[in-house]
């Protein structure tokens, strides 16, 4: 099996700036590649004698570990693995359950996600049966209360933690089709006999239902305002980051950061066209509210995971420079490089002073950096 990080990338353009200034990112090149180094060599300290990463009811937790060790560029994949990244898999392939899920303390389908991406990062052939087995436990979690009726739930063919008492989600909507994207090449041969897949064209449904875009989301509460035009919530009807009244009377649900990337991230991987109104309008959305000192519409709240889904979103978009208002364009590589360089502590750790969503977690945090950094490093032009 080959290793499937080019699928993250999605042959990142190059672009004319680019060309015309071909070294300007080899200082930051050499800078993330000590940090990624020390981040992950702090990781390995953190590592527990069974071989996880702290809280062994959360798997996910050495999944990103050790998605962040294979995909360092200092890591030699021809060469065996070393003791702490072995011990980590072997760990990790022991969680998995009778029905394919990795996982301990439920959250099934976000552990599993990650587990898969871990393991499909490690390009082994022998970790293909668990791959096949858990990616059919993800797809085996996709919602389809309204049977495709034109009365369908608006939770069908998204994703949630594993439970089909609740509401799917578009965080674990988004690592769900990640994870089944990047494993696919691990059964298109045939090899594994045939296998199912999401139902695509369900997903972007969900998506769609997801995001502030009249024009094609079908939701009563689904708004063109200007502050939420092309922005993603949480869950059709929920939006973490609050509400917003408008002018005319109605509510409108706030579109924010994080999520608006991983929806940007899961159009790219459903095969959504780039001038698709869905992915044209999330990316105008994306370049008004552009920053790296905090997470739109959430402040603090989840910054480090929404590193994560800009860092992979813009790459797997081919996002060279991301266009702002006014014309002006983001070097967005090369500021969010540089700010999380700017934030490691001398340990090689990262945290967030702000604790919502675990981010407290330095183990989490500094998994979820060291991976940001290294898709940046990745979608860097070599000339």
């Amino acid at each position: 099996m080959k290793l499937i990080t080019s699928l993250v990338i999605l042959g990142t353009a190059l672009g004319s700036a680019a060309e015309t200034a071909p070294n300007r990112y080899l200082s930051l090149k050499q800078e993330m590649r000590q940090a990624i180094a020390r981040g992950n060599a702090w990781l390995k300290s953190q590592q527990k004698p069974a071989g996880h990463w702290d809280d062994e009811g959360i798997p996910a937790f050495t999944a990103l570990a050790l998605t962040a060790a294979t995909r360092d560029p200092n890591f030699d994949r021809k060469a065996p693995f070393p003791e702490s990244v072995e011990k980590g898999y072997t760990w990790l392939l022991g969680q998995q359950k009778d029905d394919g899920g990795i996982y301990n303390r439920g959250l099934s389908v976000y552990n599993t996600a990650t587990s898969v991406t871990a393991l499909v990062s490690a390009g082994r052939e022998g970790y293909e049966p668990a791959i096949v087995k858990a990616r059919k436990h993800l797809i085996d979690n996709q919602w389809d209360i309204g049977k495709k009726k034109e009365t369908d739930n608006p939770n069908d063919g998204g994703v949630g933690y594993g439970s089909k008492n609740d509401h799917t989600d578009m965080s674990n909507t988004y690592l769900a089709i990640e994870a089944i994207a990047l494993s696919k090449k691990v059964i298109e041969d045939g090899k594994h006999g045939d296998q199912p897949d999401l139902d695509w064209d369900a997903a972007v449904t969900f998506l769609s239902r997801s995001q502030n875009l009249t024009k094609t989301n079908d939701q009563p509460w689904a708004s063109d305002d200007e502050k939420n035009k092309g922005g993603f919530i949480y869950t059709p009807g929920d939006s973490k980051a609050g509400e917003d009244k408008l002018p005319d009377g109605r509510t409108a649900l706030r579109s924010y950061g994080s999520i608006s990337y991983a929806g940007l991230l899961s159009f790219v991987y459903a095969k959504v066209s780039a001038d698709d109104p869905r992915v044209v309008a999330v990316k105008e959305w994306l370049g008004k509210n552009y920053t790296v000192t905090e997470n739109p519409g959430m402040g603090a709240q989840g910054l480090y995971y929404y590193y994560q889904t800009m860092s992979k979103a813009l790459a797997a978009a081919n996002v060279t420079t991301l266009k702002l208002e006014g014309g002006k364009e983001a070097d967005w590589r090369k500021e969010l490089g540089e700010k999380l360089l700017a934030t490691q502590r001398e340990n090689g750790s990262w945290v967030n002073e702000n604790a919502r969503w675990m981010e407290s977690n330095p183990v989490l945090v500094t998994a979820y950096t060291v991976l940001s950094l290294e898709q940046i490093y990745d979608a860097i032009p070599e000339k």
